[in-house]
C-alpha cells in the first residue's frame, strides 16, 4: 500500500497536527507501508523558518522511513485569520502541484485544520484517479467563527458549503473524537464512512527519568515548597489562558507556582496581563526541544489543559491529556464533554467547568491543602493513557483504510 499524506505541520515542529501524523505515518512505515508525506518547511508557531531549512520551492528528505516532500509557502507568525489564511492557500496550491508528480499511489490522507488543503486532496483524487481521505482534526469554519466572534457572513456559508462538499465526496473520513463524529454525522454524512481514531501518544518516547531536578527547579523559580502546575502547548485564542491567570491572581498567596511554555497569538497578551496583575507565580517559557517537553512534564505535579466554555469545545480531547498522562502526571481539566468523561472515568485528575472563576480557586485549594488522593491519579493518568496507546491506534486506522490488511503487523 502507498499512502500519500498532505499535512500542513509535520516534525520538527512539535505541535499535535505534526506530532499525530509522524506517529500514524512512522507506525504505517514499520507496517511495510510506503507513506510519502507533503508538507511545508517548518515554521510553527513564530512563522520563522527552523534552523537547517530555507523556505524554498521542492526539497525532499526521509524521516524514519517517511519520504517527505517540503514545498514553499507564503509564511506568517501564528497571528492573524488573513494572513493565515494567504499561508494555508499558498501550500493547498503548492502542495497539490508537488502531489501531481508523486507516482504510484493507493490512497491520499489530508489533515485538517488547516482547511484548504483539502481542495488538495480532491483535486489530486481526480487526477489520480485514487481516494482521498479526510482527517476532521477541527470543525472548520465553526471554530473560527466562535474563537473570533464573527458572524456567519455570505463568505463563511460560502466554506460551510464547501465543508459539506468535502465530506460527500471523500471516500472516508477520520474523525479524531466522539464529538466531531457525531456532528458529522448529525448534519447528514454516512456514519459507516467515518472512522473514530482518537489522539494518544506513542510509548516509544517514554523519557528516562530525571537524575537531577535542582537545576531544572532553580530556572523556573520553583521552590521546594511549591507545587508546579504547567500549562504546555499553543497560547491561542481558543485556550482561554487570560481566565486562568485572572483567577490566579486572587489566589497568588497559595504554595502553588504555574509554568506556561509554548507560543501563540496570545502570547505576548498573556505576559502583559499577568505583569499588570503583579503575579509572581507564573514563569513563562517559548516553546522548548520534545525532550525538553517531557522533563518539565516529569518535574510537574499537574498538568493544565484548558479550553474556552464554548459548546463547540465540548467534542475536543486535547492531545496534551495523553503525553501527560502517560508520564502519570495527573490532568487539571476545564474542558466539558468528552474529555471530562475520560479524565473521571479513569480517575487521571481533578476537573473544573470551563471559564469558572469559583470553581477554579476550589480545585486550586484542594492541590494546597494536599485534599486529593495523588497517587491514585497519577496510577488513573497511566491506565488512560495505555487505553490510547498511539501505536495500536495508528494499526487500528490502517485496517479501517484497506481492509484486506488485517495479515499486516506493527513490529
Amino acid at each position: 500500500m502507498k499512502i500519500l499524506f498532505l499535512t500542513d505541520n509535520f516534525p520538527p515542529e512539535l505541535n499535535a497536527p505534526a506530532t499525530r501524523t509522524y506517529e500514524h505515518c512512522k507506525a504505517w512505515v514499520n507496517a511495510g507501508v510506503d507513506v510519502t508525506v507533503i508538507t511545508c518547511f517548518p515554521n510553527f508557531p513564530k512563522g520563522e523558518i527552523f534552523p537547517g531549512y530555507k523556505n524554498k520551492l521542492y526539497q525532499k528528505e526521509e524521516i524514519d522511513g517517511i519520504k517527505v516532500i517540503r514545498v514553499w509557502s507564503l509564511i506568517f507568525e501564528n497571528k492573524g485569520i488573513f494572513k493565515r489564511f494567504l499561508d494555508f492557500i499558498s501550500f493547498s496550491v503548492t502542495g497539490f502541484i508537488a502531489g501531481l508528480f508523486v507516482r504510484k499511489i493507493d490512497k491520499i490522507i489530508i489533515t485538517s485544520p488547516q482547511f484548504f488543503v483539502t481542495f488538495s486532496g480532491f483535486f489530486l483524487s481526480i487526477f489520480k484517479r485514487k481516494p482521498w481521505v479526510f482527517e476532521v482534526r477541527d470543525l472548520w469554519p465553526e471554530s473560527i467563527i466562535v474563537l473570533n466572534n464573527y458572524n456567519k457572513n455570505f463568505m463563511f456559508r460560502v466554506f460551510e458549503k464547501c465543508e459539506m462538499f468535502f465530506y460527500k465526496n471523500s471516500s472516508q473520513i477520520i474523525a479524531v473524537t466522539k464529538g466531531i463524529r457525531d456532528n458529522i454525522i448529525e448534519r447528514g454524512i454516512d456514519a459507516d464512512k467515518i472512522i473514530l481514531i482518537r489522539n494518544g501518544f506513542s510509548f516509544e518516547n517514554l523519557p528516562e527519568d530525571i537524575q537531577d531536578k535542582s537545576a531544572l527547579k532553580k530556572s523556573i523559580g520553583l521552590k521546594d515548597n511549591e507545587k508546579l502546575i504547567s500549562y504546555i502547548g499553543t497560547h491561542g485564542q481558543a485556550h482561554a489562558l487570560d481566565f486562568i491567570i485572572k483567577t490566579i491572581a486572587k489566589v497568588n498567596d497559595l504554595n502553588i507556582r504555574f509554568l506556561f511554555i509554548g507560543n501563540g497569538a496570545e502570547k505576548d497578551n498573556l505576559i502583559q496581563l499577568a505583569s499588570d496583575l503583579g503575579i509572581s507565580r507564573i514563569t513563562f517559557i517559548d516553546s522548548v526541544p520534545k525532550e525538553s517537553v517531557f522533563e518539565y512534564i516529569k518535574l510537574s505535579d499537574w498538568a493544565l489543559v484548558n479550553l474556552k466554555n464554548d459548546p463547540l469545545f465540548e467534542g475536543a480531547i486535547p492531545s496534551k491529556i495523553f503525553e501527560n498522562a502517560a508520564l502519570k502526571t495527573p490532568i487539571l481539566l476545564g474542558v466539558k464533554g468528552e474529555a471530562k468523561e475520560l479524565i473521571n472515568k479513569y480517575q487521571a485528575g481533578i476537573t473544573f467547568e470551563p471559564e469558572s472563576e469559583s470553581d477554579f480557586i476550589r480545585v486550586l485549594q484542594l492541590i494546597h491543602n494536599d485534599e486529593l488522593n495523588y497517587s491514585e491519579l497519577q496510577n488513573g493518568a497511566f491506565e488512560l493513557a495505555k487505553e490510547f496507546d498511539r501505536g495500536k491506534l495508528a494499526f487500528k486506522l490502517l485496517h479501517s483504510l484497506n481492509g484486506d490488511l488485517k495479515k499486516t503487523s506493527l513490529a
